[in-house]
């Protein structure tokens, strides 16, 4: 069961690092709006901590794992939308920066009470919580590294360059901010809906402490 929790978290975590290392050249070459930067990432930010105690009471009605699957559903919608804009829609992405945000209360809150469910099924509360979380904040930080490390490269081949008016270069950006992590978000919610949401209330997946069970 961590076994496949952590293909999930670490596939998603990628779909997430991958917008977050590129979103700055983004705003600055394909939307060409620098000065909105500020207001995208707070709006980003403050709706993450907003939305989590909608997120916890969505647990409660559905589910941890049918919950975690609904945040990467918004995310995956969002940045379909993303894949769209263009020069000067600020506004657009404003909405984007919000509903992405919110979809951020979800990765944030639900993954860690979803791990503490599996280390109490496995009978190893009180002797390996540390192993355990070792290894999901060591691919935490792994994904941050990779997407920066993959990325960026990848672009440079592609043609892009920061600063290009080039078409084919912020199409290239496009794919890689919008496009790459959508796909690779779906995979991840697959294998979470696969592993752990299928059912209603397989083990793994009930509540953590401190989390209320589903109604």
């Amino acid at each position: 069961a961590f076994r496949r929790l952590m293909a999930v978290f670490v596939l998603n975590g990628l779909a997430s690092a991958m917008p977050a290392t590129l979103v700055l050249f983004f705003i600055a070459d394909r939307l060409q709006t620098p000065r909105w930067e500020p207001l995208f990432l707070a709006g980003y930010f403050v709706a993450a901590a907003a939305g989590m105690p909608a997120w916890l009471a969505w647990v409660r009605r559905v589910g941890l794992a049918r919950a975690w699957l609904t945040g990467m559903a918004l995310s995956i919608a969002v940045f379909a939308w993303a894949a769209l804009l263009g020069t000067g829609d600020a506004t657009a992405f404003a909405v984007i920066c919000i509903l992405s945000g919110l979809a951020l209360g979800a990765d944030l809150a639900l993954p860690a009470a979803l791990l503490a469910g599996v280390i109490d099924d496995a009978g190893d509360r009180g002797r390996h919580e540390g192993a355990y979380f070792g290894w999901w904040n060591l691919a935490a930080k792994g994904n941050l590294a990779l997407a920066a490390g993959l990325a960026l490269p990848a672009l440079a081949l592609l043609g892009y360059t920061p600063g290009t008016r080039d078409a084919a270069g912020l199409q290239a950006l496009t794919v890689a901010y919008a496009v790459l992590p959508c796909a690779v978000k779906g995979v991840a919610a697959w294998l979470l809906w696969r592993g752990f949401a299928r059912h209603p209330h397989p083990s793994p997946v009930r509540a953590a402490p401190g989390v209320a069970p589903p109604a």
